[in-house]
């Protein structure tokens, strides 16, 4: 496997088109403002004008965008992937997307001799840059192990979670346990200020500690510094528990703790800060 096409350089695509460049493949890429990758073009990723163009002539197809629509559009129609990609590409959405619809791209792609892979990721700005990512995928066995070179070159932590969509729930519970764990930080932070703590020794003395997690470790250094720069949207967490909570409800799950920390961001995001990263949530509490 040599040729990648590449659909949606953000944030974190923009890193991973330059760890699988590292990595030796040869990668095309495509996303709407041509502008946000001209850095990316200059560094040796290939420009497509289109989807249907960046799908064809690949091994692999790699789309990580913002919203279900967005997958859907990329995927489906006369100009979509599906419609496009050779017969035998790999077809790996690594956008944190429905369950349901990771599992009709999956139908859809076999029907027209694709191999797709639910493969939603974690760890943020930091872990796209480092290549350190948590991979985590869903689909046919044959395809993971066929794609597991791309993956390397991204991440870390790569597992298999079983069949089409079981990635993208994996990737709900990993969210599920996010929103509880950033909005512990945030309160316990709040709460140090509040009663008069130095809330950089606080952090300091609880971090090694039962209280010690990712999230304390990412996230309270930047709210300390007074940066609220994305390394993850709110507007893209607000999706993404938004997801988590359909499927929980047709589970028949309870998930108190999600509800409660979207209903936050959402205020959040009406205010005008859906742009700023998730450790914004302390502004929440008028930090």
């Amino acid at each position: 496997m040599k040729k990648i096409g590449f659909i949606g350089v953000g944030i974190m695509g923009k890193s991973m088109v330059r760890n699988l460049m590292k990595a030796g493949f040869e990668v095309a890429i495509y996303t709407r403002t041509k502008s946000k990758a001209e850095d990316v073009i200059s560094e040796g990723a290939v420009w497509c004008e289109d989807v249907k163009t960046c799908a064809r002539g690949r091994d692999a197809v790699i789309t990580i965008v913002g919203y279900p629509k967005d997958v859907e559009e990329v995927y489906f129609g006369e100009k979509g992937i599906l419609e496009h990609a050779d017969k035998g590409t790999c077809v790996i959405d690594m956008t944190t997307t429905s369950p349901r619809l990771s599992v009709r791209i999956y139908e859809a792609a076999k029907k027209a001799g694709l191999y797709a892979i639910d493969a939603p990721v974690t760890g943020g700005d930091t872990g796209a840059r480092e290549g350190t990512l948590t991979i985590l995928a869903g689909g046919d066995q044959e395809a993971f192990d066929r794609c597991l070179p791309v993956f390397e070159a991204m991440g870390k932590n790569i597992t298999y979670e079983g069949k089409a969509g079981n990635g993208q729930h994996t990737k709900m519970c990993n969210q599920i346990a996010i929103a509880g764990a950033i909005s512990g930080v945030c309160e316990a932070m709040v709460y140090a200020k509040a009663t008069g703590l130095d809330v950089s020794l606080m952090v300091d003395s609880i971090a090694t500690g039962a209280a010690g997690s990712a999230q304390l470790k990412s996230v309270a250094p930047r709210i300390l510094s007074g940066d609220f720069d994305p390394g993850f949207f709110i507007k893209h967490f607000i999706k993404d528990m938004k997801l988590a909570g359909e499927e929980a409800k047709d589970a028949g799950v309870n998930l108190g703790v999600l509800d409660y920390v979207l209903s936050m961001y959402e205020d959040m995001d009406a205010q005008g800060m859906g742009d700023l990263g998730t450790q914004a949530l302390v502004k929440y509490y008028q930090w």
